[in-house]
Formats: structure tokens, sequence, C-alpha cells
């Protein structure tokens, strides 16, 4: 009798232990699509808004949305995406934190056939990238180009100006569209002497800036200023992006004396649009994440109904395997004179916030 009401016991134990385990885990209802978005951090203003923005325009289209921030950690950001794939995701919306070293997360997306969207950034050397979604990263060059061309009417420019760069992360596939876009638009001036580049540093990786790090483009904009600038002006500074461009006019604060120079930026993250109000950067390249995230969310809808997706590029983005169809929104800049319209009508910022 002992003997039995032990086994009893054992059994009922093990019942719940099963139960228990089934219990934790959560299966999805099959009629609901599951959209895995892996962002590089949530401590970076731009991914933390946008990442959420999206999640909801999701849920709203009846999704199960689940999101994840790797902290700036390449292998974080592959356990996670690998976890994305284990809870059954459809579709995974990957915002790389280093484009070329998600190889093992994407040969797994291969082997469970779950379609990629490479969002803003291009995740390279893999074949698993189904689709991009991004800007048109050349024109965000050219525009910056173009704004310092006009501004300093450089076609009839009577004078040479001294101009520096300060390019983006190398590891990141659109900091050389970027860099590319405005030299191309400022090289005749450059090859005629109406702009000089006193540092001479005058390639993309001699501006490079890793990790598009403030700090890091602070102090090589130090060494130049120090090295270069002493005795005579810097009339443009061309930052391919505001957290650069953030280095560049705090290297200015510390030790520059002349005439403040034009400073280009691009992102419109709140500290820079504060600064193009009080004359200290000129102005910054605007990428509604709006429509980036309408495009995204229209281009998931697509693939989950069959239809065909939405791309408007074909040729430009190849990854190192493949040239992987893309959707190119368009940007636009904004200086002091229409920041506060262009941004505040959009909902970008608040008045509030920009006072």
């Amino acid at each position: 009798m002992k003997n039995r009401t032990l086994k009893t016991s054992c059994l009922i134990v093990m019942i719940m232990i099963l139960l228990s385990g089934l219990s934790g885990c959560k299966r999805k209802d099959p009629n609901v699509k599951v959209i895995g978005i892996s962002a590089p951090s949530n401590d970076i203003q731009r991914w933390a808004v946008e990442t959420v923005q999206m999640k909801e325009r999701l849920q709203e289209k009846g999704y199960e949305v689940i999101v994840q921030y790797a902290s700036s950690d390449i292998s974080m950001q592959i356990s996670q995406i690998e976890n994305l794939i284990a809870k059954d995701a459809d579709v995974l919306i990957v915002i790389p934190v280093e484009a070329a070293s998600l190889g093992e997360a994407m040969d797994m997306a291969i082997e469970h056939k779950i379609p990629v969207i490479s969002y803003d950034m291009l995740i390279t050397n893999t074949d698993a990238v189904s689709y991009y979604t991004t800007f048109d990263n050349y024109k965000v060059g050219s525009i910056q180009g173009q704004y310092v061309k006009e501004r300093l009417d450089l076609d009839r420019a009577g004078r040479t100006y001294n101009i520096e760069f300060t390019a983006g992360d190398p590891g990141d596939n659109n900091a050389g569209f970027f860099y590319n876009g405005a030299v191309d638009v400022l090289k005749p001036y450059l090859d005629s002497g109406v702009l000089r580049i006193q540092s001479g540093q005058d390639s993309f990786g001699k501006c490079a800036t890793p990790s598009w790090n403030t700090e890091k483009a602070q102090q090589r904009a130090e060494n130049i200023l120090a090295s270069y600038y002493n005795d005579q002006d810097v009339d443009i500074w061309l930052a391919s992006n505001d957290t650069t461009a953030l280095g560049v006019s705090s290297a200015l604060a510390i030790s520059y004396k002349g005439k403040y120079p034009i400073i280009t930026g691009q992102d419109c993250t709140l500290i820079n649009v504060r600064n193009i109000l009080d004359g200290k950067q000129a102005m910054s390249v605007f990428k509604d994440p709006a429509m980036l995230i309408d495009a995204t969310v229209k281009m998931v809808d697509e693939i989950i109904s069959g239809q065909p997706v939405t791309v408007n590029d074909t040729k430009t983005y190849f990854n190192g395997i493949k040239i992987v169809p893309s959707y190119l929104c368009e940007p636009i800049y904004v200086d002091k004179d229409n920041c506060i319209e262009i941004l505040t009508s959009c909902g970008f910022y608040t008045i509030d916030q920009l006072k």
C-alpha cells in the first residue's frame, strides 16, 4: 500500500512537471503571424523611437511583434535573432549592429526559410537578406554637398575655402554612399582649388569614424584643428551625420578661435537641431522615419500575403553576395530657416522640445 501511494505521488509530480513545462512553451496562435524586430540598442534615440512606432503599426495590423535590443553587442544580436527564429517568426526586420557580422544568424534564417528585411543599414556578406528598406543614401550626401555649394555660391567663388570631412563608420555600408554623394558634388571645386583640404585627409578611409562615435569624431577634429588651423579659418566641415557633427562642434568650442564654419549633419537628433537653431550647426538631412516605417510595414504585408513586394531599386545595393531589392525613401534638408516648420508639422518634434 505504501509503495502504491509512493508511485501515485511520483506520477502526480511527473504530470505536474510536464504540465508546467507545456505552459512555459508559449505556442503562438497559428492564425497570427509573428514579426521579429532586432535592433542594435534602445540607448540610441533613433532606434528606440522607430522600433516602438514600427511595433505599434504592425500590431494595429494584427501581427504579434517581438522587439529585441542588442546593447550594441554583435554576439548578443546573433543570439537574439536566433531566439526570434526559434519563436517561429514569420518575418525578421533587422537593424544590424555591424553589417558583416551576422552570418550565423542569417544562416539559420535561410535554414528556416524566414524572409529578412534589412532596415536602414544593409546586412552584408549573406544571401539571407530578402529586401532592404532605407533612404536614398547617396542622395543624403549629395544634399549635404549641394547645400555647401549653394550656401557659398561656389560657381562664382572669388576665393579659396578650407574644407574638412568627417565620414561615418567603415562597418556601415551606408557610410560610403553618404561620403561619395557629398564628394561627387564638391569634386569639381576640389579639383579646381576652390575648395582645399588643409589636412590632406581626402579619402573615406582617412575620414571615417568607427561606430559613428562622437568622442572619436571630436578627438580627430581637435587634432586637425591643432595641426592645421592655428592661424587660418576652416570654412566648411562636412560631417556625414549628427553624432559626428556633434564631435566637430565640441572640438571647435574647445580650441578654435577662427570664423565659425558651415557644419553639415544627418538624422536631426534633438541636440543637433538645437545647435542648428543656436548657429552651431548649419544643416541636417532629415529622413522622416514615418516614411521608412510605412515602406517596411507595407513590405511585411506583401510578404505575408504573398503579393509582389514593392521596391524601387534593383541595381544599387550589392551586399557582397547579391544585389538586394530595395525601397529607397526620399531625404530632405533642414536648416535654421525651415527646421521648426518641417520637424513639427510631421510630428517628429513638438515646439516645446525645440525651445
